[in-house]
C-alpha cells in the first residue's frame, strides 16, 4: 500500500515507509513487475497528487480554479479507487515516441520522394487522383480534429501516466495530418489540374462528410477528457477510421494502381494498435474497479450509446466513395461488416455492447 500524507501526518523526510524507501534509486511506487521499467521511471508520479507525498496540497493553484488545485477528479464522470495503477502497455514516453515518430517520417519521406523520381503518378486511375484531392483530402481534417480533441484532453489527466498515453495519441493523429497534407501536395505537384484545396472544400461542404465532421466535433466538444479519449478509440476509429483507411484506401489504392497512398497511411494502423491497447487497459481497469467499476460501467455505456450512433451515421454517409472508384477490390458492406465485428469485439473485452 502506498503511503500518504493524510496516512502519515508529516511531510519530513524518513516519516514514511513506501515501495523502494530501501533502495537507492529513490522508488516511491510500486513497479508493476519486479523492477520498474524505463517508462515507470519517468512517468509515475510526476504529476503531483495531494493524496500521495503532497502533505501542503497543491504546490500549484490557479486563481478562481476548482478548488485552487491544477488537477481535479470530477474532470471526468468516471471514478478509480486508484488512479496511479495505470500503465500503458506500449510504455512509450517522451524519448521512444520522437524515436518511433521520426523512422515514420524517414519511411514516408523516403516512399514519397523515390515514387515521384520514378513517375509512379503517371500510372494513377484518372478518377482515382480526384478521390485523393476530394475524399483523403477530407480524411486529414477528421485527423487533425481528433488529435486537436486529445492534444485538450490530455490536459486534464489526472495522473501523468493517462496523460503520456493521450498526447501520443494526439501527436500520431496530428503526424498523419501532416503526412496526408504533405503527401497530397508532393504528388499534386506533377499532376496537371491538381487543386489542394478540394479536400477543404468537400470536408465542409460535401453530404458525404457532414456525419463524420459531426461525429469527431461532438467528440472535440466533449468537457470530459476520459470521454474523449474513450469516444475516439474505443467507437470512431474502428466504425469510421479504420473502415475508411483499411476499408478503403488501403485495399483500393492499389487496385487503382496507387502503390504510395497505403505505405502513407500503413503506420496509422500501425498507430491505433498501440493506442487501442493503451485505451482497452485503462478503461478495463476502470470497469473492474472493486468501489466504481458498475457506476464506470454505465459510464461508458452512455458513451457508447451517444457516439456509436453518430459514429453509424458517419460510417453510412461514407458509403458513395466505395462507388467512385474504377475499381472496387471490396465493397462498402463487406467492411462494414468487419468494422462491426471489430468494434464488437473492442466492447465485449469492456463488458459493454453498442
Amino acid at each position: 500500500m502506498v503511503a500518504t500524507s493524510s496516512s502519515v501526518g508529516s511531510g519530513a523526510a524518513g516519516a514514511a515507509t513506501f515501495a523502494g524507501s530501501g533502495s537507492r534509486k529513490y522508488n516511491y511506487f510500486e513497479p508493476r513487475g519486479k523492477r520498474a521499467t524505463h517508462y515507470e521511471d519517468v512517468t509515475v508520479d510526476v504529476q503531483p497528487d495531494p493524496e500521495r507525498y503532497l502533505i501542503q496540497n497543491w504546490i500549484i493553484e490557479f486563481e478562481g480554479g476548482k478548488g485552487g488545485g491544477a488537477y481535479h477528479k470530477d474532470d471526468t464522470a468516471a471514478k478509480s479507487s486508484n488512479w496511479h495503477e495505470y500503465r500503458a502497455p506500449d510504455q512509450e514516453w517522451e524519448r521512444t515516441h520522437y524515436q518511433r515518430q521520426a523512422r515514420i517520417e524517414t519511411m514516408v519521406q523516403g516512399v514519397v520522394s523515390n515514387a515521384r523520381k520514378a513517375g509512379a503518378h503517371k500510372a494513377f486511375d484518372k478518377t482515382w487522383n480526384k478521390i485523393l484531392q476530394v475524399h483523403m483530402g477530407a480524411w486529414k481534417h477528421a485527423e487533425f480534429g481528433l488529435g486537436t480533441s486529445l492534444m485538450q484532453a490530455q490536459r486534464y489527466g489526472y495522473t501523468q501516466m493517462i496523460n503520456n498515453a493521450t498526447l501520443t495519441n494526439s501527436s500520431y493523429k496530428l503526424r498523419l495530418s501532416q503526412d496526408i497534407t504533405l503527401f497530397l501536395a508532393e504528388i499534386g505537384m506533377d499532376i496537371d489540374g491538381w487543386d489542394d484545396e478540394l479536400g477543404k472544400k468537400s470536408w465542409l461542404e460535401d453530404p458525404i462528410w457532414q456525419g463524420t465532421r459531426e461525429a469527431v466535433e461532438s467528440i472535440m466538444g466533449s468537457e470530459d477528457y476520459l470521454e474523449q479519449y474513450f469516444a475516439t478509440n474505443i467507437i470512431f476509429e474502428p466504425l469510421v477510421g479504420e473502415l475508411f483507411r483499411s476499408g478503403f484506401l488501403m485495399q483500393a489504392a492499389a487496385a487503382n494502381n496507387d502503390f504510395l497512398t497505403p505505405a502513407v497511411i500503413s503506420a496509422a494502423e500501425a498507430d491505433y494498435e498501440r493506442n487501442l491497447a493503451n485505451t482497452i487497459d485503462l478503461m478495463y481497469l476502470l470497469v473492474n474497479d472493486e468501489q466504481y467499476g458498475a457506476h464506470n460501467k454505465a459510464v461508458f455505456q452512455s458513451w457508447v450509446d451517444k457516439h456509436g450512433a453518430l459514429a453509424d451515421k458517419a460510417a453510412n454517409s461514407l458509403q458513395p466513395v466505395w462507388s467512385q472508384a474504377h475499381s472496387k477490390p471490396v465493397s462498402f458492406q463487406d467492411v462494414k461488416t468487419i468494422s462491426h465485428e471489430r468494434v464488437d469485439q473492442i466492447l465485449n473485452e469492456l463488458g459493454l455492447s453498442r
